[in-house]
């Protein structure tokens, strides 16, 4: 490794990635992650300090203060000492976990989603969505975090929810717009698969630093081309899309390490007189 390269965690990578991703001039989206990325309270942060929105995995024990609830002002001042300026908690006033606010929600916040066509038959679940502020350390704070979305699935036959989700998307954001945003993280599984699989990103075999960067740049850049190549040929392309020509190759022309094609009759006897 270089000398100057430093520990960081996974989620201050992505955010490194983030900013030379704008830099570079792309356009910005939503960012989709797993609760591996989205449970970090500063990437979410990061995130908005950037001007992006965000659909995030989270874990089931993530603190939420519950819909119209939130932090407590800071202590009236006494007329002593600095005046109190964070907020606060108290017993029986605090944040609960996600898997305690997503079970106390009534039957009818909870909705039959379709996000998109399965294999075989369209993919569905049960879902509920919900406006909450996250609690880490806000106790810290001089005012409490911004509301966002809470998105929970909970599949019917299930003993509690599978999957929870934070979202900054907009406060009119429909629900089935929520649900189809988090589930776009199948393609990122999939991408990931097909580079490891199909690509090779996963046969590298080496121990050096800068063969393996060599070596996932070369890996991405393939499969970046072989997805341009793809969304240009139908059904995933529009019916504009002129149909590919093959060119003509060029007169005489032998692959690399083809056989020497054989010489006309002409051809020999004109070599014969250059003998």
């Amino acid at each position: 490794m270089p000398e100057d390269a430093v520990f960081c965690t996974k989620p201050e990578i992505a955010l490194t990635q983030i900013r030379a991703t704008l830099d570079a001039g792309v356009s910005p989206c939503v960012v989709l992650a797993d609760a591996g990325y989205g449970n970090d309270t500063s990437f979410r942060t990061g995130l908005t300090e950037m001007g992006l929105t965000y659909v995030v995995g989270v874990q089931s024990s993530i603190r939420l203060w519950s819909p119209g609830t939130g932090p407590l002002p800071p202590k009236p001042w006494s007329g002593r000492g600095r005046p109190p300026s964070l907020v606060r908690r108290q017993p029986g006033h605090s944040p609960v976990s996600a898997r305690e606010l997503a079970q106390a929600l009534p039957e009818n916040a909870w909705r039959r989603i379709t996000w998109r066509e399965g294999s075989g038959v369209p993919l569905a679940s049960r879902f509920a969505a919900v406006r909450v502020r996250p609690a880490h350390r806000d106790y810290w704070r001089s005012e409490p975090r911004a509301e966002e979305w809470f998105l929970i699935e909970w599949p019917q036959g299930e003993v509690e929810p599978t999957k929870y989700w934070l979202s900054s998307l907009p406060e009119d954001t429909e629900i089935a717009d929520l649900v189809g945003q988090a589930k776009l993280r199948w393609r990122i599984e999939r991408d990931y698969q097909e580079l490891k699989q199909e690509i090779g990103l996963g046969h590298y075999e080496g121990r050096g630093w800068r063969g393996f960067h060599h070596h996932a740049t070369l890996a991405i850049a393939a499969y970046g081309f072989l997805i341009s190549e793809r969304s240009s040929i139908p059904p995933s392309a529009p019916g504009s899309v002129p149909p590919l020509t093959v060119p003509a190759l060029p007169e005489g022309y032998r692959p690399r390490g083809g056989p020497v094609p054989s010489r006309t009759p002409r051809q020999q006897l004109h070599r014969h007189h250059q003998d």
